[in-house]
């Protein structure tokens, strides 16, 4: 079973608290900014506590820049204008924005074109209608995706709710309901069922313990490599 540890070190007049988690299927150490637990090394079980702190101080003024930036530590994308040719992205794909003139407003994915049609074009239309596209999937696909893994876990399938939550991606309230945050789906499904996943084992689970995290690697083994990718791209999704 995995065990979590906290260690602290100081890089200039900055401490830097951290977590270790160990687990036997590891054989390096990596570091991740992960949004819920702050600064997360996985190590193998043998790894002294001293190493460990020496690995942290040796990538100290990384892990401050990816910490100043934001809980998914990575830079912000320049601001939407939704123009033609913009790039829009839907479960891991991209897709061109394409605006053209019609009576009736509509949004589809045709032949790698996000195709926005609307009898007025500006700026604030088109973003209207592209995230009643996005909220519109999502609250498709992420109750479906719920299902499946709920079916995987053994637990109830919830009620899941579709949200614009900036700082989240996902949250389990204490009545057991799921709350998304729909720009998930432009993640690719991999990242999509991790954010899923991550928030069923809540269920069981309101803490993220060391028991949390064996409930999810139980259920999907490689979630560290999810959440980390997630990590990386998470801003780029943001807008």
């Amino acid at each position: 079973m995995m065990a979590i540890e906290r260690s602290e070190v100081r890089f200039g007049l900055t401490a830097i608290p951290y977590i270790v988690r160990r687990s036997q299927r590891r054989g390096t150490v990596s570091i991740a900014i992960d949004p819920a637990m702050g600064v997360l090394l996985t190590a193998p079980q043998a790894t002294p506590i001293a190493r460990l702190d020496r690995v942290v101080h040796d990538k100290a003024r990384w892990i401050v820049e990816r910490l100043r930036r934001g809980p998914t530590g990575a830079e912000r994308t320049a601001p939407r204008e939704f123009v033609n040719g913009e790039t829009f992205l839907y479960l891991g794909r991209q897709y061109r924005l394409k605006i053209v003139p019609g009576a009736v407003t509509r949004v589809a994915l045709t032949s790698g074109r996000l195709m926005v049609t609307l009898p007025v074009g500006s700026a604030a239309a088109v973003r209207k209608a592209v995230v009643a596209w996005y909220r519109h999937h999502a609250a498709e696909r992420l109750p479906e995706r719920a299902a499946i893994w709920a079916k995987k876990m053994g637990v109830p399938v919830p009620v899941v709710l579709i949200r614009d939550q900036r700082r989240r991606w996902g949250s389990c309230d204490p009545k057991g309901n799921l709350r998304f945050n729909w720009r998930i789906v432009q993640a690719p499904m991999r990242l999509v069922d991790y954010v899923v996943a991550h928030e069923l084992v809540h269920l069981t689970h309101r803490k993220h313990t060391a028991a949390f995290w064996a409930a999810l690697g139980r259920v999907m083994p490689d979630y560290e490599a999810r959440r980390e990718r997630l990590c990386q791209v998470g801003r780029r999704l943001e807008w």
